[in-house]
């Protein structure tokens, strides 16, 4: 490698592992970025690293020539085009990956499951394994919804603050799919503190009359993901929701260990 011509003898893993660590120090940045909603000062980034200020500019001037981050006028850095491309493609892997997990989920449910992500102020659906049953549920995935009327909606919101859900609210709207559809901000934040205490959450006849679904958060996720299944709400009833909630929490948990070990698997041959 160029960088090994300056290491002393005695010391050949130093140049490896100072790489390593910018790339470290690179991706930690941009994901500080991105919980800082995408805008942030150089300043900003050194508290929140406790990176010194020389290190942080040095890194964002590479990240800037690749196009994962811009300058703007204001001096302040954005994140920049480039990811988006980097953030679908992740995106539809995710949903290749979560696809055995929601295969079991219907042999063992018997119903419809899906994956969901949130995109901005809408639900994304990015996977789904349709029921075996005649009668079954069908989502394209691809399909965008609005968060209010669906159980992955608010599986996907339950621990956003409320302040940050009545100002996605208040840009979406919430037109009522059915009579049974949450059309206010006060209804849907109950319904959200519900979903905290059940640890799980139901979408019933509020997206399509006659369809009833239950959604987990995917705890852990690299990206805010829920999973579902739904179904005629003939099936879909109270007492199977009992026996379907276990199987949906720990078929989230197992998919959670995966995601978070996905990198490691492939690292460990390097």
């Amino acid at each position: 490698m160029p960088t090994s011509s300056h290491a002393s003898t005695t010391e050949p893993a130093k140049p490896a592992a100072g790489g390593v660590q910018s790339l470290e120090r690179a991706f930690d940045l941009l994901e500080r970025m991105a919980d800082a909603g995408g805008e942030v000062g150089l300043s900003e980034l050194s508290a929140s690293s406790g990176l010194p200020l020389p290190t942080i500019h040095r890194l964002m001037r590479t990240l800037v020539a690749c196009g994962y981050v811009r300058q703007q006028p204001n001096r302040r850095y954005a994140l920049g085009p480039r990811l988006i491309r980097l953030g679908e493609s992740a995106s539809r892997l995710l949903g290749t990956w979560a696809r055995p997990y929601l295969a079991r989920l219907v042999e063992e449910t018997g119903e419809t499951a899906n994956m969901a992500l949130l995109d901005g102020d809408e639900i994304v659906y990015v996977a789904q394994v349709p029921s075996k049953h005649s009668m079954r549920m069908f989502t394209e995935v691809g399909r965008r919804v609005l968060p209010h009327s669906t159980g992955v909606g608010k599986a996907l919101l339950a621990h956003t603050p409320a302040d940050e859900v009545r100002a996605l609210l208040a840009r979406t709207g919430m037109p009522a799919a059915t009579e049974k559809t949450i059309t206010t901000p006060d209804g849907f934040l109950d319904a959200l503190e519900e979903v905290r205490g059940l640890g799980y959450a139901v979408d019933d006849n509020e997206q399509e009359i006659g369809v009833r679904c239950l959604a987990v958060l995917v705890p852990d996720s690299p990206t805010a993901a829920a999973i579902s299944i739904s179904g005629p709400a003939g099936r879909v009833t109270e007492a199977a929701t009992d026996k379907i909630v276990p199987i949906l929490q720990q078929v989230a948990s197992e998919l959670s260990a995966a995601l978070a070990n996905t990198g490691n698997g492939n690292g460990a041959g390097l």
